[in-house]
């Protein structure tokens, strides 16, 4: 096992010393004297954190909380730029909603004439040679029967023509 490979199973080594599975990282962890240190200054960090106490928080935290919220939203913000940031800090945004549709609606309509102005998406297809070929071959053959027709109208006809 390498190094960084052994790294990677530290934390684990840490939670669940006797797991079978950490047998490999345990014995390179013994071997090797760089991991040996690390893992060494890990169980350390453990070990700090471990005695460590979070300090309790006074009783009437949340109420000085919500005092300090209400006074600053209360409070007057001083020019109109204070007043648009003070807006789009302490609200949702909901007012915003209808106006950010219509502009996006403006956008694509704009962007969508645009495009359709300017031909951009309406390239033909790119048709292949031999699909040319059959394509000229259909017309040939469409001009060779609309002159066998004029051709057979211009000799005598043994048909009585129909009376209307």
């Amino acid at each position: 096992m390498n190094c960084k490979d052994c790294q990677s199973v530290f934390l684990d080594l840490l939670l669940d010393p006797g797991a079978p599975s950490h047998a490999a990282a345990r014995s390179h962890v013994e071997s090797c004297a760089k991991c040996n240190q690390e893992f060494k200054s890990l169980e350390a960090t453990f070990a700090l954190l471990d005695t460590w106490k979070a300090p309790e928080p006074s009783p009437y935290f949340d109420q000085k909380l919500a005092v300090r919220l209400r006074e600053e939203q209360a409070k007057a913000p001083e020019g109109w730029f204070e007043r648009l940031k003070s807006r789009l800090l302490f609200n949702t945004g909901r007012q915003f909603r209808p106006a950010l549709t219509g502009a996006l609606a403006l956008i694509l309509l704009v962007g969508g004439t645009f495009a359709s102005l300017s031909g951009v998406g309406h390239s033909r297809p790119q048709t292949s040679a031999t699909v040319q070929d059959l394509q000229l071959l259909d017309r040939n053959d469409q001009a060779l029967q609309a002159m066998d027709q004029l051709l057979q109208e211009d000799g005598p006809s043994d048909e009585i023509p129909p009376i209307s």
